[in-house]
């Protein structure tokens, strides 16, 4: 039997692990876009691993608990050496809300481990930092994090949020190194390139980069973002324009919008909610094609051109000051 192209594996960081440039994330299994049932979120878990995608990434609040749960069970089922993947999850941001405290974190990653079924995850992350008080994330969160690393629990400590500004505000404080993951959503996308502006210095602290949300929470879709979603009408019909105009040239403006974040090498791992066989088999298409073929430049520059009146147009997220 011929293997065709494989997903390209990159370097996160200083840590030594070789993540796959697509990320399975596992938030939909959560049921928090719809319900996904169960056989049908193991089967999407063991065909993305078939066909190369070696990183995972959940967290507690995602469906408040079942995504760990469900992800778990995949794994479990999976017939692979523990070392041939890579697990994400959070701490931080539950059903009930937020809390960072020492405390809370170091009883959430045993928690956490007994719906994974899993020894120790790869990354533990601090979940949506924006929401807490950032100076306990620095002399509270990541020193417990600490102790859960030295205790074999974790291997890597990252943090996670929508503004750009929590992540240079955390690294400035912590010690050097204390920090190995960043994780930014909605960020490094068609609309939104900021995190582009914020590589060099994330390098230079020695922080592995992981980006989220290439289609923006469902701004970059032909059905269009949910109703809750925070852009405001401008970026929502902006990105609807963007849609109509692919699909009108027998395009998909989601499988353009991942190409545009797949593209970008010094991203290790580009996240993408996956719930079903066809989603995992469209991504990893996209990925192989942009990889082995080069992204389709008319089309970029079209969907750039309508998006250009909102480019890098975000919204706040996070505890407000007045």
């Amino acid at each position: 039997m011929s293997v065709g192209p494989t997903l390209e594996l990159r370097q996160l960081g200083h840590t030594g692990l070789s993540l796959s440039c697509i990320g399975f994330g596992a938030s939909p299994l959560g049921n928090v876009f719809g319900h996904v049932s169960e056989p049908d979120a193991i089967a999407s878990v063991h065909l993305a691993f078939r066909l190369g995608i070696n990183f995972f990434d959940t967290s507690p609040y995602y469906g408040g608990t079942v995504s760990e749960t469900v992800l778990g069970k995949a794994l479990r089922s999976l017939g692979a050496p523990r070392e041939k993947f890579i697990v994400s999850t959070k701490c931080g941001r539950y059903t009930d809300g937020f809390d960072f405290s020492a405390d809370r974190v170091t009883k959430s990653i045993d928690e956490s481990l007994e719906r994974l079924g899993l020894d120790y995850v790869d990354i533990l992350q601090c979940h949506d930092i924006e929401f807490g008080d950032l100076d306990q994330i620095v002399n509270e969160t990541i020193p417990a994090l600490q102790k859960l690393k030295e205790a074999g629990k974790i291997r890597f400590i990252g943090i996670t949020g929508l503004p750009l500004g929590i992540f240079t505000y955390v690294l400035d404080r912590v010690p050097p190194g204390s920090v190995d993951v960043i994780l930014s959503y909605c960020h490094y996308g068609i609309n939104d390139s900021t995190l582009e502006d914020l590589l060099p210095y994330l390098k230079s602290k020695g922080a592995g980069v992981i980006s989220a949300s290439p289609l923006s929470m469902g701004l970059l879709t032909e059905n269009g973002p949910p109703e809750w979603h925070p852009a405001s009408q401008e970026l929502k019909s902006a990105c609807r324009a963007a849609a109509a105009h692919c699909k009108e040239k027998g395009k998909n403006i989601s499988k353009i919008a991942l190409q545009y974040s797949l593209a970008n090498k010094e991203i290790s791992s580009v996240l993408v909610g996956m719930n079903s066989i066809r989603q995992v088999e469209e991504n990893v298409a996209a990925a192989i094609e942009v990889a082995t073929v080069g992204k389709d430049e008319e089309i970029f520059k079209e969907v750039e051109a309508i998006l250009e009146p909102v480019k890098n147009q975000t919204w706040p997220s996070g505890i407000q000051k007045s």
